[in-house]
């Protein structure tokens, strides 16, 4: 008879990952319990059961990379993956009343968490590495970029949609002398972004994306369509569409998905993005039709590796200082969602996109910046 072990071993062959072998990839299972509940319970399951401690793995961004670039993640239909599913098909998972929650479950849970983790100034997204060599310096030219990419000159009024801590708001109003409004559902963002911002000709506002309706000059979006929900992305953009006066650019810096789907990974779903989902190319044209014309789209998946690291790294040498306040349980949770990330960027199963869309075209074209 064929145990649950076998059936685990075998998936894991095709990924080249062993049970209790001795490359960075491989696992050590503390608990046999662990085999039934992942066939069971499929991604949902193998991140719970790190998290109570049923297995380790001693580089967990190379054997997610593997695992992935195997197919495994569809290997195995089970109740936990067709509920996952259904749930999105059923429910729209960015509903206004959904629209607050992300931030009670990840945003708020303490400026000293993403203090400690991310770069000075607090820049939650994908880091440009072209030509950085470290965290702060693939953040300012990542801030840097998108300013050139929307041509942004002094006195220019811009919105910032889903403005985290405010890095680049400040980054614009200091660098490029803009006025930035920016807008969050994250009460602890909004605090300690305005006193990052003191001085400087930037709004910061709690609210939800679908209130706004003024004239900016430009727009941009870093890090927070992810958020939207698939059956808001066309409402999505028309907000866009109806601030952006008609000579302007809106640039949307987001994660995007292989193919189109309807949920996101649910342990993820479940401890760390409420709500969330990765656009594919093909939701995100369909939703911009009659609304903009594309001016660029630049893909550089592979530096939110890079970065995912980097604020591993960064998580990890700060843990002795946050350990009293978040636990253990918290800590291989934090540490599975930095590096599986990692790893899913590696294996190209996920994509990083900023997309440049105008209401009427560039006259004369686009001129693409990199």
């Amino acid at each position: 008879m064929v145990s649950a072990r076998d059936d685990i071993e075998r998936l894991l062959a095709r990924a080249d990952i062993e049970i209790g072998g001795s490359d960075p990839w491989d696992i050590t299972v503390h608990d046999a319990r662990i085999y039934h509940r992942v066939l069971a319970g499929g991604s949902l399951a193998l991140g719970e059961s790190y998290m109570d401690g049923w297995w380790d793995v001693a580089e967990p961004d190379a054997f997610i990379c593997r695992l992935l670039k195997a197919g495994l993640d569809t290997a195995v239909v089970n109740t936990a993956l067709i509920w996952n599913t259904v749930k999105g098909r059923l429910f729209n998972e960015g509903a206004r009343h959904h629209a607050f929650a992300i931030a009670k479950e990840h945003y708020d849970l303490g400026n000293d968490l993403f203090e400690k983790m991310l770069d000075a100034r607090l820049t939650y997204s994908c880091g440009y590495w072209k030509e950085a060599n470290a965290l702060d310096g693939a953040q300012e030219a990542k801030l840097d970029l998108i300013c050139r990419k929307i041509g942004l000159k002094k006195g220019d009024r811009v919105l910032d949609i889903g403005c985290g801590w405010g890095s680049f708001a400040i980054y614009a109003a200091e660098k490029y002398g803009a006025s930035v409004v920016g807008v969050t559902v994250s009460e602890e963002q909004a605090r300690l972004a305005r006193q990052r911002a003191a001085g400087l000709p930037v709004e910061i506002r709690v609210a939800d994306y679908r209130s706004l309706n003024e004239p900016f000059d430009h727009i941009v979006s870093i890090g927070m369509f992810e958020h939207v929900g698939y059956k808001n992305y066309r409402t999505f953009f028309e907000v866009a569409a109806r601030c952006l006066k008609d000579g302007g650019l809106f640039l949307l810096h987001t994660i995007g998905n292989n193919r189109s789907v309807v949920s996101n990974d649910a342990w993820m779903a479940k401890y760390i993005f409420p709500h969330g989902i990765l656009p594919s190319v093909a939701q995100i044209g369909k939703s911009t039709e009659n609304l903009f014309k594309l001016e660029d789209w630049h893909s550089f998946g592979p530096y939110y590796d890079r970065t995912l690291t980097a604020w591993f790294a960064n998580f990890r040498a700060a843990w002795p200082s946050l350990k009293d306040r978040y636990g253990e349980r918290f800590y291989r949770m934090w540490t599975y969602y930095l590096l599986s990330c990692a790893g899913a960027f590696r294996a190209r199963h996920i994509q990083l996109w900023q997309i440049v869309l105008s209401k009427h075209g560039v006259p004369g074209g686009y001129e693409s910046v990199r």
